[in-house]
């Protein structure tokens, strides 16, 4: 288990860096969002590494910060082993499939994330069949089962990729780190 201490540390630190790039790629007229996952050019591969920390506008990372944050410090409470290899598999698994799967535009946003901690809390606390773990998978999807429309294409400047993506990475992470 994580503790509490360092689940502030490790949040406060996630948010300081996603700002601080964000700051860089505003004074750098969007440069850095170049290195976005664009599907199917081997030059973008490692994209799906850069791509969660990099967002559109200003806008763009506050609307993904707090649900970011949230579902993180959520995701910690099952520990910091299972905190760490449900990161990397929603980073790679979505980032991945993106660029398998996704239309052609450079893909970029903490979203993936957001959506693969999403689906990781819903189907984990049931993988797991422990009462705590179950209360927060019921409460985020009472709460939040309404982002479920995301991952439908509704908007063509918005990524339902990455959101589809990660919500189906975060159902396999906790399909096998959950319990």
């Amino acid at each position: 288990m994580i503790g509490f201490s360092s689940q502030i540390k490790t949040l406060c630190f996630i948010a300081a860096l996603l700002i601080l790039i964000e700051l860089i790629n505003v004074f750098t007229g969007r440069l850095l969002s170049q290195f976005g996952v664009i599907p199917r050019h081997l030059t973008h591969l490692p994209g799906i590494f850069a791509a969660p920390f990099l967002h559109g506008t200003p806008a763009h990372l506050m609307a993904n910060l707090f649900p970011l944050l949230l579902f993180m410090w959520l995701s910690m409470q099952w520990g910091k082993r299972t905190f760490i290899i449900t990161t990397f598999a929603i980073i790679i698994l979505s980032g991945l499939a993106v660029w398998l799967f996704a239309r052609g535009a450079i893909h970029i946003g903490a979203s993936g994330l957001v959506y693969g901690y999403f689906g990781f809390l819903v189907l984990a606390g049931f993988r797991s069949k422990k009462i705590r773990y179950l209360v927060i998978s019921v409460i985020v999807a009472i709460v939040y089962g309404g982002m479920l429309v995301g991952i439908l294409p509704l908007s063509p400047y918005i990524s339902f990729e990455y959101h589809l993506f990660g919500f189906i990475s975060g159902l396999v992470a906790a399909w096998y780190w959950a319990k």
